[in-house]
């Protein structure tokens, strides 16, 4: 399998490049370069257990790796995780969760960044050479990331985060840890200012070569195409005789939605796919007009949506647009330049995708209800997705996606239910935790001099 950019002015690359590239040198994002079609192995995925499903989907794409090895690699990765199921299926009143938050940090980017992190040393110490890794967080990726490389010999990161607009516990996951590898930047500014920054520094390649720089974020493959792997296994557990499932996806970044869209194109029965957003719902409107704006980031109490520009989004329009690179990237410079873009449409874009917001006041009653009623306490990410999915009343099992622990914020659960009912013994013991951060201005030069600096 290789990989292209949706750009189209790369050259193809293996899956190994694919992985340490993050970026693609032309500014766009990596793809692969056919979808494979499993159809026909659907019925023998669906009695596998997470570890051998992953594997079976993952030796679609990383061909250049020996099976052995392949296996290896995803064995060890979920190993870390508390659940034996590592994503299990809940029921939960008249729909299904998948809990994506057993990994070491109690949120979704887990399933993706401990393989992720297996991924860069295996190809690392197979080639003999070293990265610098830079991140962008709205709140779980850069402690997923940095939970996956640190302490490794190989691997430094450096990883930048809206400073004060992330939860008290997203902050302590990653200013906690004091490996000497790991570099956690606080930014002047907002998620979209940090991904902004993110994405003008790999666009300078000299920078980027000289310095060895790969990616976490979504941009990088790799990412997307572990969690390929939870919507089968979801489907496996929940659609009736193998039958079409929906799936509801609490999304800013459009990554984790990206992922069941790839399964869908794959042959994964899927009815619909709910894009649940909060305020910040620039991709709701996308989806219901065409029209693609920046607006204001709007701060509240699921923070990880707090975005207005999702870097994933140009994969999908890729497809979107029938693989037209050129298409492709006149769509993004004039998102670039005037701040909008459009796409042909008298309606919704798409009748695979259905679209809505949840505002912070239906976020905590959804929590509420759903504590009420079923005894279940939901994350404020996933009670936008529920909130959300239980409106478009799809007739299709619906499945929500779990994306991060309660304890992860608490301040939202208590005021939702009136007590402090959200707790984990990993996130209590952060509170006498040592910390270490740098804040710095929202601009590319600090994070270069700062890179300059500390990851020569």
């Amino acid at each position: 399998m290789e990989y292209i950019s949706t750009r189209g002015n790369t050259d193809p690359m293996s899956f190994k490049d694919a992985v340490l590239t993050g970026l693609a040198p032309d500014g766009g994002l990596l793809v692969p370069a056919t979808i494979p079609d499993v159809r026909a192995s659907l019925e023998h995925w669906r009695s596998l257990d997470y570890v051998d499903l992953a594997f079976e989907v993952l030796s679609q794409f990383a061909t250049d790796i020996e099976p052995a090895v392949l296996r290896d690699l995803v064995e060890r990765s979920y190993r870390t995780f508390s659940h034996p199921e590592v994503t299990p299926v809940v029921r939960v009143g008249d729909l299904h969760v998948v809990e994506l938050f057993h990994g070491p940090i109690l949120a979704f980017k887990d399933v993706a960044l401990q393989l992720l992190g297996n991924l860069f040393d295996h190809v690392l110490e197979e080639r003999d050479e070293r990265l610098n890794i830079l991140g962008a967080t709205s709140g779980d990726t850069g402690s997923a990331g940095i939970a996956a490389v640190r302490g490794r010999d190989r691997v430094k990161i450096c990883v930048l985060f809206p400073d004060q607009r992330t939860s008290r516990l997203q902050e302590l996951q990653m200013t906690s840890v004091l490996d000497e590898n790991v570099h956690c930047l606080a930014v002047e500014g907002s998620f979209d200012d940090c991904q902004g920054i993110m994405k003008s520094i790999f666009g300078d390649l000299p920078f980027k070569e000289r310095h060895r720089l790969g990616a976490i974020n979504s941009v990088n493959c790799a990412r997307l195409l572990a969690q390929v792997v939870y919507y089968f296994y979801a489907w496996a557990r929940v659609g009736p005789d193998g039958g079409p499932v929906s799936f509801s996806v609490p999304t800013g970044n459009f990554g984790d939605i990206f992922a069941g869209y790839l399964a869908q194109r794959m042959g994964l029965p899927v009815d619909k796919l709910v894009l649940a957003t909060n305020e910040n719902d620039i991709l709701r409107v996308f989806f219901e007009t065409g029209r693609y704006a920046r607006g204001a980031v709007h701060q509240t109490i699921s923070p990880s949506m707090d975005i207005q520009v999702a870097s994933n989004f140009e994969r999908y329009l890729y497809y979107l647009l029938d693989e037209d690179s050129e298409a492709l990237s006149t769509f993004m410079s004039d998102f670039a330049t005037h701040g909008c873009a459009s796409v042909d449409s008298d309606g919704p874009v798409s009748p695979l995708f259905v679209a809505d917001c949840a505002n912070m006041d239906d976020t905590l009653r959804e929590i509420k209800r759903v504590y009420d009623a079923d005894g279940y306490l939901l994350d404020p990410h996933t009670a936008v997705g529920v909130c959300v999915g239980r409106r478009k009343r799809i007739q299709s099992p619906l499945i929500c996606l779990a994306t991060a622990h309660p304890a992860k914020f608490p301040e939202a659960i208590e005021r939702a239910l009136g007590a402090d009912l959200a707790r984990h013994d990993a996130l209590s013991a952060l509170d006498a935790a040592k910390t270490r951060k740098v804040v710095i201005p929202a601009s590319e030069q600090a994070v270069k001099d700062y890179i300059d600096t500390h990851c020569a």
